[in-house]
């Protein structure tokens, strides 16, 4: 099965729930974040900076600063996050054909097309479920291992 490259979205949802029910409130560091992610604090701050700037998360400078949420867990759906990230990006990643072929002309257009269904029906979806959802989850499965 192929996978995905963007792993933006996955990582916004791992932080998000991180601060929801790790953090507690309190401000949590970019790397410590990355500890947890299993990625770069640059990429962190890189997913975090478009949350911030939708009012999802802020941040706090400082020795004693760092990332919380900024509206509750349970007001944050995951379409929020994925229309934030996402964009108008393709999520089917289409490519672009040869402009002088018929037949490249129409599958582009027909492909935009669906691939806008697409991104509509996982934010359809996606709008079912909340940080504090995923937090619930999380909760309920068992721990075999934890990070020191």
């Amino acid at each position: 099965m192929a996978r995905s490259t963007n792993t933006q979205f996955a990582v916004a949802v791992h932080v998000l729930t991180y601060l929801a029910g790790v953090a507690e409130g309190r401000p949590v560091s970019s790397e410590d974040l990355s500890g947890s992610t299993n990625v770069n604090p640059v990429y962190v701050r890189r997913v975090l900076g478009p949350l911030r700037d939708a009012g999802l998360v802020r941040s706090r400078p400082g020795v004693h600063g760092g990332w919380e949420l900024a509206a509750a867990a349970e007001a944050v759906t995951l379409a929020q996050v994925w229309r934030v990230l996402q964009g108008t990006d393709p999520v089917l990643g289409l490519h672009g054909p040869d402009p002088a072929c018929a037949v490249g002309r129409g599958v582009q257009k027909a492909l935009t097309d669906l691939d806008r269904t697409v991104a509509d029906a996982v934010a359809t979806e996606l709008e079912r479920f909340t940080v504090r959802d995923i937090l619930r989850q999380c909760a309920a499965t068992p721990v075999t291992s934890r990070r020191t």
